[in-house]
């Protein structure tokens, strides 16, 4: 059985060495390569942009109001407390809080940083490769 395997495979082989093997590309845009939209990411160029919008205009807003209301009712509870351990506390757990809110803040800054940065590098990308495959194509095709 393995005799009639090797027979085959040894005809296969001397058969395809005749052949002449290569890659065509039957069709393919005749102008630069533009990108658009497609079905296949996750969310468009103007989704991204509108998501940068809510975390600019919506969720730092917030989070700064957020921690300037914590920030006030903690200072005048640590005032009523002043001279007790309750003061003490009060001001490690105002240091965390704050602490936490730059955390947030920086993240919120980063992802929106990122949601208009990722639209530019798909871009550039999508533009460099499509123009890559163009040039490297037979005839100009």
């Amino acid at each position: 059985m393995a005799a009639d395997f090797d027979q085959e495979w040894g005809r296969k082989r001397a058969g395809s060495a005749d052949q002449q093997v290569g890659l065509r590309l039957n069709s393919g845009p005749q102008r630069p390569f533009v990108p658009v939209g497609s079905k296949d990411f996750a969310s468009t160029p103007v989704e991204k942009r509108a998501a940068a919008g809510v975390i600019r205009h919506e969720l730092e807003w917030a989070t700064k109001t957020a921690a300037e209301h914590a920030d006030d009712a903690t200072g005048t509870a640590h005032k009523g407390f002043d001279g007790w351990q309750t003061a003490a506390g009060l001001k490690k757990v105002a240091d965390s809080w704050d602490q936490q809110v730059k955390t947030l803040w920086g993240r919120l800054s980063s992802e929106k940083v990122a949601l208009r940065g990722v639209e530019g590098v798909f871009a550039r990308n999508d533009t460099g490769v499509g123009s890559q495959l163009l040039k490297s194509a037979p005839n100009g095709v």
